[in-house]
Formats: structure tokens, sequence, C-alpha cells
């Protein structure tokens, strides 16, 4: 009988709020059970309304009760573990596709920014006219040279150095600073003139003698193409050998090789 009597004075404590009952506020105050007992409890004491005071509804006193609107973005929002939001979902999937899209990107990137060749090919003389003096032999040439651009990216052709020899002597050199830009994977032709003055007794005669009808000097011509791409600068160096016809004040135009494909 005792213990009955016990039980039920702890049953009487729990039921009763934890903090004092106000009059005022008794209405708004919300008494509710608690999932898997019986007991119930007061889940929270509304505040007290203060003059030009502004409030906002509690959410964790289901709708039943009031907070000071300045703290309102002070709640803490609990999460059961078991939520789905907190098991991921589609993660190896996610991975995968990102490891996915950096490997294409890099791939992309490499394939694109590779540098590849630059080709600078002469295609032979477009003219060719020659004097002569009391010892000397005077030949002004213009040759035609081919750029070819492979890369993806385009190139800016920026100097051309000229230098020709004729039996290992420099006869002629030019340097022209040029602005040449070339497209990717396109091809641009060029022309350049250099004044060349051959100092040999032997290659006057065989210039002027009438009794020859062969009136042929050999040139070689070495070249050093300068040009910038991806803000580096690089050179590229090319020669050619040219069979140019010495008789006096003789012209020769040749025809134009086409572009490169």
């Amino acid at each position: 009988m005792g213990e009955t009597l016990s039980q039920l004075g702890s049953r009487e404590d729990e039921n009763k709020s934890i903090l004092p009952h106000d009059p005022a506020s008794g209405s708004n105050t919300t008494i509710y059970a608690s999932n898997g007992s019986s007991k119930s409890f007061s889940s929270c004491v509304p505040c007290q309304r203060a003059a030009g005071a502004s409030f906002v509804t509690c959410p964790t006193c289901q709708g039943s009760g009031e907070i000071p609107r300045e703290l309102e973005k002070q709640l803490v929002a609990l999460i059961p573990y078991g939520d789905q939001r907190l098991k991921p979902r589609r993660t190896t999937l996610f991975v995968f596709l990102a490891v996915l899209i950096c490997l294409v990107t890099s791939s992309l990137i490499i394939f694109f920014l590779f540098p590849r060749s630059i080709a600078a090919q002469p295609a032979g003389l477009n003219s060719s006219n020659v004097a002569f003096d009391k010892t000397d032999v005077h030949i002004n040439l213009t040759s035609i040279l081919n750029i070819s651009n492979s890369n993806y990216y385009p190139i800016t052709v920026t100097q051309l150095t000229i230098e020709v020899l004729h039996l290992s002597l420099v006869v002629g050199q030019v340097s022209n600073s040029l602005l040449l830009h070339i497209g990717p994977l396109a091809s641009e032709q060029m022309f350049y003139a250099v004044a060349n003055r051959i100092q040999d007794e032997n290659t006057r005669k065989i210039c002027t003698w009438l009794k020859i009808k062969v009136h042929h000097v050999l040139l070689h011509i070495q070249g050093t193409l300068t040009y910038t791409c991806l803000s580096h600068s690089e050179q590229l160096v090319f020669q050619s050998y040219e069979y140019v016809d010495c008789r006096e004040n003789k012209s020769v135009p040749h025809l134009l090789v086409p572009h490169p494909p």
C-alpha cells in the first residue's frame, strides 16, 4: 500500500511544470506526451510580450509558443541519426564523374597545347637581277619562303635573318623585322630580297664570257626564322641551294610555288 502511494506521488510530481505557473500566460503553455511513454511535460513557456517587441512562432513548440524575432536565427535544428539526409547517395557515381571530367579536360588541354613542328620551306627564286662593275658581280635575289603552322594555336613571325654564301664566303646578308600572324593549322608564303656582291674574278669570267653557254652561279642560302607562340620565342633554321643565271642585266621571274596544303 505504501509503495502504491509513493508511485502515485512521483507521477504527480512529474506532471507538475518545472517552471512556476504564470496565470497571465497559462493559456499559451503547451503540454504534450513524449514518444514511447505516458509522461507529459511543458515543452516551452512563452516569453512575456514587451511593448513594441516583435515575436515569431516557435517551431519547437509545435506552433503554440513564441520567441523574440531577434533570436530566430539562433535556433538549432536537431536531425535524427537515421534521417535519410545524413546518408550519402550516389557518392561513387559522383566521384567517378568528377575523375572522368578531370581526365577528359586534362587530355584535351594536352592535345591542343602540345607543341608541334613549325616548317619553313624555301620555295626557290622569284626573280634575280644581275649587274657587273670592273671587278665584282652584283646579284639581287628575291626568294620565296613557305611557313606552315601545325599547331592548334596561332604563331607570330617576328624576324627573318638571311645569309647568302658563295664558295664558302658570305656575299650577302639581310635581317628583317616582321609581324606576320599565322593561324592554327595554316600556312603563309612570304618574299624576301637579298643584295649579293661576289668578289671573285673566276666567277665574273664565267658570267661574262660569251663562249660559255651556261652562266650559272651556285649560291648557298641560310636563314633563321624567329617566331613567338604561347608567350615564348623560338628560332627555326633552314637552308637551300640555288643556281642563279648570272648573265648581264637578266631578270628572270620564276613561277610561284603554291601554298603547302
